[in-house]
């Protein structure tokens, strides 16, 4: 719901600030609407559900992959689309990819999201109102910044929805912000944010030229001056930052291009996940073989590694995947 409308209604009615408060506890602990709220006044609930709608989203249509992944196209208030995405795992996670941007403006060569046109910046609570609308569905505890949008260029919401993750159930430790590398913004979160959030580097290549084919902001924030600010954040926290690097057949998965990065990383301040191309229509995946031999060179490096395992490919959920129309006609969801 749109939280500063929420306590602007409430002073308008004369109610107590902890009102606010106990309406977001019932939001946040998955409440299908106000009227489960019964520590609430009749008359009060019924004044908020005719003025401050329960959601800032309209939930247009879902999609269910195979492997238990579920996809959800919304709509802003002003008709802008955005997707999310829950991912289930067999070991209890329950994961929510949020968007922060209705489309991306950054036109990253190999994301899908980039393709389509750029609407605005989400607020706090149009993010916050991707994850409850998963969590009326099941307790969600882990959550990642890696829908549409640059989560950077958007900053404030970002980091104003990400510290009320808690409350609905996920910890700023089990919270990932992915960047580009859009440089205010990082610095911003590396020097302000004191909460444990992790964050995530999407790199690709170690090549500046490389790098900047696939993606065009490495010439306006060149990836040397991105690493110095991630390096702080760890020598700051201790934390790893995650490096995201989507294998793309004979663009970026030779062996060189191993070394190459692992010489540019070194082996404390990094952890790289190695991405299976998901199928946008521009380029080819790696081969497993070449993925198995991008990591060994990294292994060889004792660079820490892993291959991420691929969820929602199906439904376009996976990652680079999330593309929306900006309006059409499609079956509303009850």
């Amino acid at each position: 719901m749109d939280l500063k409308r929420l306590d602007e209604r409430l002073d308008e009615l004369g109610q107590p600030a902890y009102r606010g408060r106990q309406v977001w506890e019932w939001a946040s602990g998955g409440a299908p609407g106000y009227e489960a709220m019964t520590n609430l006044p009749l008359a009060l609930r019924t004044a908020l559900a005719a003025d401050v709608p329960f959601s800032t989203l309209t939930a247009e249509a879902e999609q269910r992959s195979r492997d238990g992944t579920v996809k959800t196209l919304f709509r802003t208030h002003d008709g802008h689309p955005v997707e999310a995405v829950l991912m289930r795992y067999r070991d209890g996670r329950r994961s929510v990819c949020v968007s922060s941007q209705s489309g991306c403006p950054l036109t990253c060569t190999f994301c899908a999201t980039g393709r389509m046109a750029f609407g605005r910046n989400l607020t706090a609570s149009e993010i916050l109102d991707q994850v409850l609308h998963f969590r009326r569905s099941e307790p969600v505890n882990h959550l990642v910044f890696m829908g549409m949008g640059e989560p950077f260029m958007n900053v404030d919401a970002v980091l104003d929805a990400a510290r009320r993750l808690p409350d609905i159930g996920i910890t700023h430790r089990r919270t990932t912000i992915s960047t580009v590398g859009w440089l205010p913004g990082l610095e911003r979160f590396v020097e302000e944010v004191t909460e444990p959030i992790r964050l995530a580097l999407s790199l690709h290549a170690a090549d500046p030229t490389v790098r900047s084919e696939l993606m065009p902001v490495n010439d306006r924030y060149p990836l040397p001056d991105v690493l110095v600010l991630c390096r702080r954040h760890w020598e700051r926290t201790n934390r790893r930052v995650f490096v995201e690097y989507v294998m793309l057949a004979g663009v970026n998965d030779s062996p060189a291009q191993a070394r190459a990065l692992a010489e540019l990383l070194g082996r404390e301040a990094f952890k790289v996940n190695l991405i299976p191309y998901n199928p946008t229509g521009l380029f080819d995946g790696s081969s497993r073989a070449a993925i198995a031999a991008f990591k060994a060179e990294l292994d060889a490096a004792r660079v820490p590694a892993t291959v991420r395992l691929t969820r929602g490919r199906d439904i376009a959920a996976a990652c680079g995947q999330l593309v929306a129309p900006a309006r059409e006609t499609r079956p509303a969801l009850a």
